[in-house]
């Protein structure tokens, strides 16, 4: 019965991952078949199974099991707290083989577990699917563009926390400007009361006085006295220590006769300056020794040995100092067999790796497994540091429709400016190469 189309994608929008030298979807079938042998149903249905299309740049992934299909994002929380769960439980159990299938001494189990360790591997999210609640994983073995796989296979399917609700303290606390207090409002509930008793007191005391023949007076402004009259009361006190203190030197009683001061006996104080330490004694004679000259000693010369210059081998990648120099790569022009310390999964056999070059471009061709013939385009060039770089124009595709990896080669001359080299497959797959010419005598 046919499976459930998950999603689709061009395989030049991921960057793949892998162990041991070789990309994890080179092997994607191979991977989910050992595990089905190796009775792991629940990580087999896990992994969607990759179909590539003709022209080897497309991959379709359909579900394993049949059911009901949602996206993760567009899942409840419940439903993806339980398939998180899932997962978390499905890849421990898959590390712990990984580790131990690389403890094998078969280096076929080896690499499998090197493969098993990256293949939870993904994108993102949106590659995630629950079908009849149970999650599956597309493009699983890739990662984004220009991104290393996650420490934390699961990290970007947490939910985010809810943001906690701000309290703000100072919300009931009434604006600054509103506790301000003047001096004239601190005094106004002291001074009101007494005020207005004092001006009643002075109406009655002080009737109008009976008009007689006299010259009249200025006219006198009540406004202003009754605002001078307005002293604070607690200023009163203060003025009433000022007085004292001004008043009372001159009511002390004088002397008739001025005495003379007297002045009061005063001991002298005794000044102790700080003792210097004694200085050590100085002896009157030097004890002396009589003074011997020591021939230098003359060391043994190593003996020379003749210097053994290793014969190079006629088909070896001689990087000749001339063309660096002048930054030709004239010595890369021909068909070469580049040997790569790495092993298929399946066949447990190297595979074969032929570069044909010309003027820094050429294609590789790879083959592998059961004569699986992949192909890619290749170019080569010199980096400022001296270094030959020979790159890929992405996977190789093979006769199978599968991708194959090819490593991104880094050559620089060694001994007699032979060519050592090494493969980069992934940020941590880097493995030792050699090229040797084809067809050289």
């Amino acid at each position: 019965m046919a499976k459930t189309l998950l999603r689709s994608g061009s395989l030049d929008d991921f960057q793949s991952v892998g162990g041991g030298g070789q990309a994890v979807f080179a092997s994607a079938l191979q991977i989910r078949e050992t595990l089905r042998l190796r009775k792991q149903q629940t990580l087999v249905e896990c992994l969607a199974i990759p179909q590539v299309n003709d022209d080897g740049d497309r991959v379709d992934w359909y579900s394993p099991v049949e059911g009901d299909v949602l996206a993760w994002k567009a899942a409840d929380e419940d439903l993806r707290e339980r398939a998180l769960s899932q997962l978390e439980m499905m890849a421990d159990g898959a590390l712990g083989l990984a580790r131990k299938c690389q403890q094998s001494e078969k280096t076929a189990q080896q690499l499998f577990g090197a493969l098993l360790e990256k293949a939870l591997q993904f994108p993102g999210e949106n590659h995630v699917f629950l079908v009849g609640g149970k999650p599956v994983i597309t493009f699983w073995g890739f990662v984004n563009l220009n991104e290393s796989a996650r420490e934390e296979l699961f990290g970007c399917l947490h939910l985010a926390p809810i943001p906690e609700p701000v309290v703000d303290l100072y919300e009931d606390i009434p604006n600054e400007d509103a506790l301000k207090v003047t001096f004239s409002q601190a005094d106004e509930p002291l001074l009101a009361a007494p005020l207005v008793m004092s001006v009643a007191a002075e109406e009655q005391e002080f009737p109008e006085p009976i008009e007689e023949n006299v010259e009249p007076e200025a006219p006198v402004d009540v406004a202003a006295q009754k605002a001078s009259r307005r002293i604070p009361l607690w200023s009163l006190p203060v003025a009433a220590v000022l007085v004292a203190a001004i008043a009372g030197p001159l009511l002390w009683p004088r002397s008739t006769t001025s005495a003379e001061p007297i002045l009061a006996h005063v001991d002298p104080i005794a000044v102790t300056k700080p003792t210097a330490p004694a200085l050590p004694e100085l002896t009157h004679s030097l004890p002396l020794h009589l003074a011997s000259v020591k021939e230098p000693v003359q060391e043994e010369k190593p003996e020379e040995k003749p210097v053994i210059i290793a014969a190079i081998p006629k088909d070896a990648l001689v990087m000749e100092a001339d063309q660096m120099r002048a930054g030709t790569t004239k010595f890369l022009n021909g068909t070469w067999r580049v040997l790569v310390d790495v092993k298929d999964p399946v066949t447990g056999k190297a595979p074969s790796l032929r570069y044909q070059i010309l003027n820094n471009k050429g294609n590789a061709r790879l083959v592998h497994g059961d004569n699986v013939v992949c192909k890619a385009e290749i170019f080569s060039g010199l980096h400022q540091n001296g270094e030959l770089l020979v790159k890929s124009r992405g996977n190789a595709r093979c006769s199978d429709g599968s991708r194959y990896p090819v490593p991104e080669i880094t050559c620089k001359a060694g001994v007699s400016d032979v060519a050592e080299c090494t493969g980069r497959y992934d940020v941590n797959t880097v493995v030792p190469l050699t090229f040797r010419k084809v067809g050289a005598r």
